[in-house]
């Protein structure tokens, strides 16, 4: 690296930082769980060229492809700072994920779901760490951060591509696969290459409305990902393997409050969260000062007679992930059943319980976690 590109790249890195601050200094809320990969459930044991990543609270592999978990409580294999890719210390607390960005065509990715959904017209900015592994031969510039509504997902270990089922005349069907565009990175403006700093991906973008995925990875082809030897020695594998940290996401132009039930402007994606819907403790009968809410909630599903909407229910961090996940999916169905009692086709209501895996704030303080005991809808179709 010369020093010209090098004082470049401290440069970027100096700007993210003051960038990142300048959020943090508006108030804005990081839309990404567990962004940094601390919080677990399992140890991993081991690098699997052929597994599942476990035990990552929220995020998941949505390939064949065998995404990997490293902290120090892990396997040898699988430690921080020294592992079997190479030996790198945390960005930021003690683990991180890797993905490995073939020298052909093979992929790994992580995903996980956000917050909230985003909504259409409001400017984010999101950005990812990234670090190559010493024993990668290998570095690319094309990693990036793709948005979508639905979950992407693949049972091979090829390029991540979205599929749409088209339904011919005659009954019959034909899946289109069309190359995925990620809001964030994924084009060759510089070459990741750098195993000692890590270095952050970052870029802004206005949301269509309703994505609530967020994946990373490398979505170019290996024509187009930049694939540069680094001379490495040692390879463990043929291609590119990233250590992956620190995700945020934020809206830099967007209300703080959720759109009320009288709202004039709907949008797929929207979510609202239902004021003073209210139960005993551990329990999911409705209380009687909860109908008026419901009520407002009726008028706009007959206002609007072919919206379809999810209920969400969601807890504060009191209790075993397990008993919060059950009731809050017993809260939530407490609400469609009543909407149904109330003469809404069933059809038109999805209910799920998040427990409390989706917090909008602080579980430390007894106003934060009343915040997080909410009921939510969001607008899946108009």
């Amino acid at each position: 690296m010369t020093a010209l590109s090098e004082y470049l790249r401290r440069l970027w890195v100096l700007s993210a930082l003051l960038l990142g601050l300048h959020a943090v200094s508006l108030g804005q809320s990081n839309l990404v769980y567990n962004p940094s990969f601390e919080e677990h459930t399992l140890c991993p044991e081991r690098i699997d060229a052929i597994g599942i990543m476990r035990g990552v609270d929220g995020w998941w592999q949505p390939t064949a492809g065998s995404s990997d978990y490293f902290n120090p409580c892990g396997g040898r294999e699988c430690l921080v700072p020294r592992n079997k890719m190479g030996n790198q210390a945390a960005h930021t607390g003690e683990a991180y994920c890797g993905i490995y960005c073939s020298k052909e065509d093979y992929r790994e990715y992580l995903q996980t779901e956000l917050r909230e959904p985003l909504r259409r017209g409001c400017t984010y900015r999101a950005s990812f760490w990234v670090s190559l592994a010493d024993k990668s031969p290998y570095s690319v510039a094309t990693l990036g951060m793709l948005f979508s509504q639905e979950r992407l997902e693949d049972s091979t270990w090829n390029i991540l591509r979205r599929r749409e089922v088209v339904h011919l005349e005659g009954g019959e069907e034909q899946v289109i696969s069309s190359e995925c565009a990620p809001q964030v990175g994924g084009t060759i403006e510089r070459q990741l290459d750098d195993t000692r700093q890590w270095v952050q991906i970052a870029g802004e973008f206005v949301a269509e409305g309703g994505e609530r995925f967020l994946t990373l990875g490398n979505f170019a082809t290996f024509n187009r990902s930049s694939v540069v030897e680094t001379g490495m020695p040692n390879a463990v594998l043929p291609g590119a393997y990233y250590y992956i940290d620190d995700v945020e996401v934020v809206c830099l132009q967007c209300p703080e409050q959720h759109p009320s039930l009288q709202s004039d402007t709907l949008s797929i994606g929207q979510t609202f969260t239902l004021q003073n819907i209210l139960f005993d403790t551990d329990k999911s009968e409705l209380l009687p000062p909860s109908y008026a809410e419901l009520q407002k909630l009726l008028s706009l599903l007959r206002k609007h007679p072919t919206m379809r909407i999810e209920v969400q229910g969601h807890t504060d961090d009191q209790g075993t992930a397990e008993h919060n996940r059950i009731l809050s999916e017993q809260r939530a169905q407490a609400v469609v059943q009543y909407l149904v009692g109330n003469g809404i086709d069933a059809s038109r209501l999805e209910w799920h319980g998040y427990g409390k895996s989706l917090p909008i704030d602080s579980n430390l303080t007894p106003e934060g976690r009343r915040h997080n005991r909410r009921v939510e809808c969001r607008i899946l179709q108009l």
